[in-house]
């Protein structure tokens, strides 16, 4: 009996002592065994809470509470708002132009757009908006009051005080700077300074520049001239050819009208009489017509002996031309560019000696000013 009691009690203490290791076991979280599986036993805890009536210091917390949750979330506000800002549209003037930076929504970049403020309009800068990101699908301007502002209004109308830009859902604040803006009294006023000081320019430098442009012209007619002299020999060639078959023509109509005549006076006063030879003279006359009206509708001009010998010479030569190799295309090309430059040249001419005597009579009045103080 003694042995079965102290194996018993040997068991009993045995459980507790391996009941007591796991137990402490658990406050390492984990444990592994046979290197290869991971315990982790979790101890229950029973959690218990008390009320405890709160005092004046912790109900003064609590009312401060909301205030630094206003705080909070108007530094949240304030935070947003500067990110806003940042993201707002900007201009800036570039030699007179200018050029708005603009954040487009799809890749969260920012683009800067040029405009020219006479010729562009509201509507020309939308139209860059979207053709630039696809994905705008609204872009509107409107006034700070709240009123759109139309696509045909100009750049400069646009600019001359702050508005809204809308793309797509957000809203873009535009501030127009003060100092850079230029209305189109201001754009006159630049055009009538730069009157003057080209007139100023052409006042001090004129006869320099005339006499420039003179020896140009001169140079460049000197060089057309040698090109065309060959071309020149072949035509004046070509032009004696054609008017020595003119003249040979017109001797040989001539003849054959004499001929002519000699035979129907045979027949009428030697052969036969006038009475037969009336009728053969109509039918000669009217087939003199039917020639005529022949050579009318084959050229397409009236039969008129100068214009039916200038025909004549210009066929002549063409034919010529292309016989001797004559680039008439290139000739009149050239003859085209020395009658325009000879014309510059004239003109030039003329305006240095106006120049002169503008000089002239301004010194002579001069003279006769001092001489009248004298």
């Amino acid at each position: 009996m003694a042995v079965a009691s102290i194996v018993c009690k040997s068991r009993l203490l045995f459980r507790y002592e391996v009941r007591k290791v796991f137990n402490y076991s658990t406050l390492a979280n984990s444990c592994f065994i046979n290197k290869c599986t991971h315990l982790r036993k979790f101890r229950q805890c029973r959690q218990f809470t008390v009320s405890i009536p709160l005092g004046d210091q912790s109900k003064e917390k609590h009312k401060d509470a909301p205030n630094e949750v206003s705080t909070s979330s108007s530094s949240s506000s304030d935070s947003d708002q500067t990110d806003q800002d940042e993201d707002d549209v900007v201009i800036e003037f570039c030699h007179g132009l200018p050029q708005v930076t603009v954040p487009l929504p799809s890749r969260k970049e920012k683009c800067k757009f040029t405009l020219r403020p006479i010729s562009n309009t509201v509507g020309d800068f939308l139209e860059m908006l979207k053709k630039e990101d696809k994905g705008i699908d609204r872009a509107v301007i409107h006034s700070t009051d709240g009123t759109r502002i139309a696509s045909s209004n100009t750049i400069e109308t646009l600019l001359q005080d702050n508005f809204k830009l809308i793309v797509n859902d957000s809203n873009y604040n535009v501030k127009i700077p003060q100092h850079h803006r230029i209305t189109s009294d201001e754009l006159k006023a630049f055009d009538d300074v730069k009157t003057v000081i080209s007139q100023l320019y052409e006042t001090l430098h004129v006869e320099d520049f005339h006499v420039q442009k003179e020896n140009d012209l001169t140079t460049q007619l000197e060089v057309l001239r040698l090109e065309i002299q060959p071309l020149e020999e072949q035509r004046l060639q070509i032009e004696m050819a054609a008017e020595r078959k003119n003249n040979w023509l017109s001797w040989v109509g001539l003849g054959l009208m004499s001929i002519q005549f000699g035979i129907l006076a045979r027949l009428t006063w030697w052969e036969y009489s006038w009475d037969i030879m009336e009728p053969v003279t109509y039918f000669v006359t009217y087939g003199t017509a039917m020639a005529a009206y022949a050579y009318f509708v084959l050229t397409k001009e009236e039969y008129i002996l100068q214009d039916v010998k200038n025909r004549q010479h210009l066929l002549t030569l063409h034919k010529k031309s292309k016989k001797l190799g004559l680039d008439l295309m290139k000739y009149n090309q050239l003859r085209d560019q020395i009658s325009s430059l000879e014309l510059e040249l004239m003109k030039s001419k003329s305006k240095l000696r106006k120049n002169h005597i503008n000089k002239k009579t301004s010194t002579e009045v001069d003279s006769k000013n001092n001489k009248s103080n004298n």
